[in-house]
């Protein structure tokens, strides 16, 4: 029988469970051009309105990992794994992340995104290190991965290249916020690049896509049940975004906070708990470690032994970056010629942080995108971002604004200051880590 688009459309539309081969043609139909861009976006619109079983998004995820490329690194005498972040201001976690996990023995072949809305990307962070590629050939990436531990790029051309197409025609037509979409979009792109082990941060909070952890718990379930329906192993932290992860936000910044955190000269205590949790989640998943204590301790050994710097410094130089990057990232990364603190005008307990924003504020000086098309300016953003409960009085800065010039700086001063709320007594404390989403559902034990 003849495969026709708009019968599928209509069973989904209708409400009906998709078959998984009914989802492969549609699918390989978009792939190939003999489904038009109007029948996908229908297809996104049923999907939207009727959701999908588990069973469908697996099938989708299948089927988008299918329309192009998967990496093969059976050869490898190690774990291969990698992390996916949903987003958040100040989060840099992935820079420290990799290079952690391959100090340990674990390659980290990890394709990043670019920044959306209020949220930063990573490559956009890697894009501030002059002649750092993050869109190299295959055989340059597969090479880094091998003789260095790790390498982080961006999604490659032949990686899932129905995910793209779809994700543009989402992206437009009010799409974006379906689960079993955002599902399959996520790890379809994850089971291409032939992972064995996948950790996910899944966020929540003002700084978060979801705003509520019901919302981020939801999202997570249904990564970790279709990654592990499709043979990925894979586990989910819930972690906090009501403040930025980091005291920096903004892409160089962001870069330095990293080689700060990775030589030991500064590490915020937030981002290195979610890193070390997530590099421990990963090393006790690939059997690199035995339990979670050993996990943790190989981990921060990693950090102490400088072995993580040295992998992070050999990636950016095998990938065209500078062999003495971490050395004089001073002299490489991008500065403004406006750096200034922002003063508190009262005293008060910081009870409040609206971090999407916090991350406009960022997009105001230029170091986010208004419209796909628009240029990044690496140098902007802030440094010491005062955080959730600390003190101030006047005078004290509430951040330090790195900007172009001045028309921007007041703009984003303006947004800074409206994104933080004081108060007389401080707030209550929100779990960082509020759980974890396991191939069975387990929550981890709350903790501060």
């Amino acid at each position: 029988m003849a495969f026709l688009p708009q019968e599928i459309i209509a069973r989904k539309r209708d409400g009906h469970v998709l078959a998984a081969s009914e989802i492969a043609a549609f699918i390989d139909g978009f792939a190939k051009g003999t489904v038009s861009d109007a029948q996908a976006a229908a297809f996104a619109m049923a999907v939207f309105f009727n959701g999908m079983e588990m069973d469908e998004r697996v099938a989708l995820t299948l089927a988008m990992r299918d329309s192009g490329s998967v990496l093969d690194w059976s050869s490898l005498d190690g774990p291969v794994a990698d992390k996916h972040s949903t987003g958040g201001v100040g989060d840099n976690v992935s820079l420290m992340l990799a290079p952690i996990l391959a100090a340990c023995g674990v390659y980290v072949p990890m394709i990043s995104g670019r920044g959306l809305g209020h949220t930063g990307g990573t490559l956009d962070k890697f894009d501030a290190i002059p002649g750092y590629q993050t869109s190299p050939d295959n055989a340059l990436f597969s090479r880094v991965v091998r003789e260095v531990g790790c390498a982080i790029i961006g999604q490659t051309a032949d990686l899932a290249p129905a995910d793209k197409a779809l994700y543009a025609i989402r992206d437009v037509t009010g799409t974006v916020e379906s689960i079993p979409l955002i599902t399959a979009s996520i790890l379809s792109k994850k089971l291409a690049a032939g992972l064995g082990a996948l950790v996910l941060d899944v966020k929540s909070g003002s700084g978060a896509f979801m705003a509520t952890l019901e919302q981020s718990r939801a999202l997570a379930e249904s990564l970790v049940s279709v990654a592990n329906g499709a043979g990925l192993p894979t586990r989910a932290l819930l972690t906090d975004m009501n403040e930025p992860l980091a005291s920096a936000a903004g892409n160089a910044i962001e870069m330095q906070n990293a080689v700060d955190f990775l030589t030991g000269a500064h590490r915020d205590l937030r981002l290195a708990e979610v890193t070390l949790a997530l590099a421990a989640m990963t090393l006790e998943m690939t059997g690199i470690a035995e339990d979670p204590s050993a996990a943790r301790t190989m981990a921060e050994r990693a950090l102490a032994s400088g072995q993580a710097i040295e992998r992070f410094s050999a990636m950016v130089a095998a990938l065209g970056g500078p062999a003495d990057f971490v050395e004089r990232s001073g002299t490489y990364l991008a500065a403004s010629p406006i750096v200034r603190d922002i003063a508190a005008e009262r005293h008060g307990h910081v009870v409040a942080i609206d971090t999407r924003g916090v991350g406009m504020a960022v997009v105001a000086l230029g170091g986010g995108r208004r419209l796909p098309t628009d240029r990044i300016d690496h140098a902007v953003g802030f440094d010491r971002l005062a955080g959730l409960g600390q003190t101030l009085e006047p005078g004290m800065p509430l951040a330090r604004i790195h900007a172009r010039d001045e028309a921007s700086a007041e703009e984003a001063e303006r947004r800074l200051r409206a994104a933080y709320r004081l108060g007389e007594t401080p707030p209550d404390p929100h779990p960082l880590i509020a759980g974890m989403i396991g191939p069975s559902i387990v929550d981890a034990e709350e903790k501060p």
